[in-house]
């Protein structure tokens, strides 16, 4: 479980599934505006979605309370 702690690979997760697909905007950051708007329209497999991009995200939130805690 030393991944889920390492700077690097929460970067790269972020970067690559919490951003994928990048054209013509971020899947998440598309999600995350459907969500601000009202969600109206989103079945289970949308909001899996959100989970699934998301998750990397919680993870440098998670890593950052960690190191802050720890200073």
């Amino acid at each position: 479980m030393k991944f889920i702690d390492d700077w690097k690979i929460i970067i790269l997760l972020c970067l690559t599934l919490g951003m994928a697909p990048f054209f013509p905007e971020p899947h998440i950051w598309g999600k995350f505006k459907w969500i601000l708007g009202g969600a109206r329209g989103m079945a289970f497999m949308d909001w899996f979605d959100v989970l699934l991009h998301g998750f990397p995200f919680i993870l440098l939130i998670r890593k950052i309370i960690l190191s802050l805690i720890k200073k």
